[in-house]
């Protein structure tokens, strides 16, 4: 069928932290519109978002999830996006199609704070967004407050749009700032206009000339008029909080319960009439107003369906999809507007529409799909993993079918990563949480039939020496029916400097060794390095073939091999081996409140503290440096969130190896003889 085309449209993402409502906001916007008769609840796991089994067994969004609906003759997207840390990835990855986003957020000082990474992404993408204050039942705090708290954590100045209306802490209506018109909420039906309320004059008047001065900054008329004390016309009003809206560089602020639909309609009727049509994010994205026949879209988000088939959410920036159309090589199999889980298959759509094409194999989020040579557009960036588990099929017969499964599920969400260690020689896979890992595994065992266990990820320790060994003997001989075997060598063992790796080298004389067996005796020695005397592999050890003797019938290669193994084993021992374990270079960012618990958190891990600095570009943010050793990694993220409000993160990177304490050690091997492992991180 063919969509009847409507006068306007506008994409818009949901987005807030977790339990802020969105998913309840979107369901109240639906309703309130005539796109369905009745509302779900996240608590009865039947609302048109959180669709998902793993979404709804959590009572949280775990993916982004789209609806479509129509409010004064325009038609609206609607992309309902995760609010835990945890799957930012994906709220990333789909903001970056949208025309504007409404930030949802709870009328509490203390969660505030939780805002500033998300605030920091939009206005570094330079993304059109407004703050819906939810939850104005449960406000205990005054609306100025608010304001001024939310107004610490966002670079661009927040402006209320309204001014709430409360009755003994319950919202009953509010006042249009741009009007100054009073309306009362009823449930089930659009606010009544009533009397100015007289005692709120003075508030109001604060906060409604503190919104016409921001609006100033960025309009010299309107500051004239502000400052001959003219009262501006409204429309002067409107259609500076649709420019500088759409151009980022104001917020506005509104109030509502979304649970009752309160303040739903008149954020409706600013989207329709403030926020940015997708014409003008489309010429801000592209870069240019020119047009041709191109067609040019991006991919915001890969599902692959319970059926599974793979579906690719997309933005068209330009031109238009018709049923059938190649984009770079692939033929689209269908197109989908989606509502929830559910697919309304469409012949066309034009520019500024959010749909789903199906089988786009090879296709990944983020990507530029055209029908003809386009530029790139710029993606995100992908969040580095910061959580792990080593995972192990149920049936081994599985294992065969782990790497198929594993890559679309990386298609699906690219925050997730996974490697083959070739230390520990386990599959693990990398994440951003504990949460976000048990979604995948669930995902793992009812999409693709692969339960798994789990545990934690072994420490790469390696081992090395402290002291030499001189001309240790090896000596290997043996008799069987036909040619024996035999090879005789003496070896000097030494310690290197760390990060040296290994070195062989040999300083015969007069041919006792011959040439050609000489190859075996580094094979010999390299293969025992594989698994030192403590059980790791040794590292910065150097090792000289220096004398040795041969027999012309029964020497081989395969026997100098052998004697080059009897003389590392002999010899380490008398080295005094050592464990060592990597320590990585973590750059931790959190609030600068934080930052002396974060300090903490290091050293209570046997961290070292390099530093700590302001983050250029980011008021209010430190960056600490330090080493910390990567067995006390593992649950790091996890007291890191706990520490900062959910919002401190790290990078980390490999840097050197370092000796373990020697009580620590002990405890290592003593676990590492008792289970056979490569010693876990604790």
């Amino acid at each position: 069928m063919n969509e009847k085309v409507k006068s306007g449209s506008r994409n818009v993402a949901i987005v807030g932290p977790y339990l802020s409502g969105k998913t309840t906001l979107l369901e109240s916007l639906l309703f309130v519109t005539g796109a369905i008769s009745r509302k779900g609840s996240v608590k009865d796991s039947n609302t048109v978002g959180d669709s998902s089994q793993e979404a709804r067994d959590r009572q949280m969004s775990v993916e982004v999830s789209t609806a479509n609906t129509e409010y004064n003759d325009t038609r609206f997207t609607f992309i309902d996006c995760p609010g835990s840390v945890e799957f930012a990835q994906e709220t990333y990855n789909a903001l970056i199609g949208v025309d504007a986003a409404i930030v949802v957020c709870e009328p509490i000082n203390d969660r505030v704070l939780t805002l500033a990474p998300l605030f920091k992404f939009l206005d570094d993408w330079e993304i059109p967004h407004l703050v819906f204050v939810n939850k104005m039942d449960r406000a205990n705090i005054h609306v100025l407050e608010t304001l001024h708290a939310l107004k610490a954590v966002s670079s661009r100045p927040l402006v209320a749009h309204q001014y709430p209306i409360m009755r003994e802490e319950q919202l009953i209506g509010f006042i249009d700032l741009v009007t100054e018109q009073a309306y009362h909420y009823h449930s089930g039906a659009p606010a009544d206009p009533v009397p100015f309320p007289e005692e709120l004059k003075e508030e109001e008047h604060i906060a409604r000339a503190e919104m016409l001065e921001a609006l100033a900054n960025f309009d010299d008329h309107l500051l004239e008029e502000l400052l001959e004390d003219i009262e501006p016309p409204q429309e002067e009003i409107l259609k500076d909080l649709k420019m500088e809206l759409g151009a980022d560089l104001v917020v506005p602020v509104f109030f509502g319960v979304a649970e009752q639909d309160y303040g739903v309609r008149p954020l409706l009727e600013a989207l329709v009439r403030e926020a940015p049509e997708p014409e003008t994010t489309a010429e801000r994205r592209l870069g240019s107003s020119k047009k041709d026949d191109t067609t040019i879209a991006q991919v915001l988000k890969t599902y692959y369906t319970p059926q599974g088939g793979k579906l690719s959410l997309v933005r068209v920036w330009q031109g238009k999809l018709t049923d059938g159309i190649v984009l770079n090589g692939v033929r689209a199999g269908g197109i989908y507007h989606l509502m929830g889980q559910q697919q309304h298959q469409i012949n066309q759509v034009g520019a500024g529409e959010i749909v789903a094409l199906s089988r786009m194999e090879g296709i990944k989020t983020g990507d530029t799909i055209s029908n003809n040579a386009a530029k790139e557009l710029p993606k995100t960036g992908q969040l580095e993993p910061v959580y792990a588990l080593a995972i192990i099929p149920e049936k081994r017969n599985d294992e065969v079918k782990l790497s198929g499964a594993i890559t679309k599920l990386l298609e699906e969400d690219p925050s997730l990563a996974w490697e083959q260690h070739g230390d520990t020689h386990e599959v693990i896979l990398w994440g951003q949480g504990e949460i976000h890992l048990q979604v995948a595994l669930d995902r793992l065992r009812r999409k693709y039939n692969l339960p798994m266990t789990t545990h934690l990820p072994q420490i790469p320790y390696k081992e090395t020496i402290r002291k030499p060994a001189s001309s240790v003997h090896g000596r290997y001989k043996h008799q069987s029916g036909g040619h024996g075997q035999f090879g005789d060598v003496y070896l000097d063992i030494q310690p290197l400097s760390r990060g040296e790796g290994f070195n062989f080298k040999e300083t015969i004389v007069g041919g006792v060794v011959p040439k050609q067996y000489i190859p075996g005796v580094e094979t010999g020695v390299r293969e025992f390095l594989a698994h030192g005397p403590l059980g790791f592999p040794v590292v910065d050890v150097a090792v000289t073939l220096t004398n040795g003797s041969y027999h012309t019938v029964d020497s081989s290669e395969q026997a100098f091999k052998q004697a080059a193994r009897v003389a590392m084993q002999t010899g380490m021992t008398q080295c005094q081996p050592t464990l060592l374990e990597p320590i990585l270079r973590v750059q931790v960012t959190a609030p600068s409140e934080f930052t002396s618990k974060v300090m903490q958190l290091v050293t209570g891990r046997r961290g070292q503290i390099l530093g700590y600095e302001a983050i250029h570009d980011w008021q209010g943010w430190d960056s600490v440096t330090a080493y910390l050793p990567q067995a006390e990694m593992h649950n790091f993220i996890v007291e890191l969130r706990s520490q900062t409000l959910g919002v401190g993160s790290f990078h980390w990177e490999f840097d050197h190896l370092q000796e373990v304490p020697d009580k620590l050690a002990e405890r290592i091997l003593t676990t590492n003889g008792s289970n056979g492992g490569n010693g876990n991180s604790k």
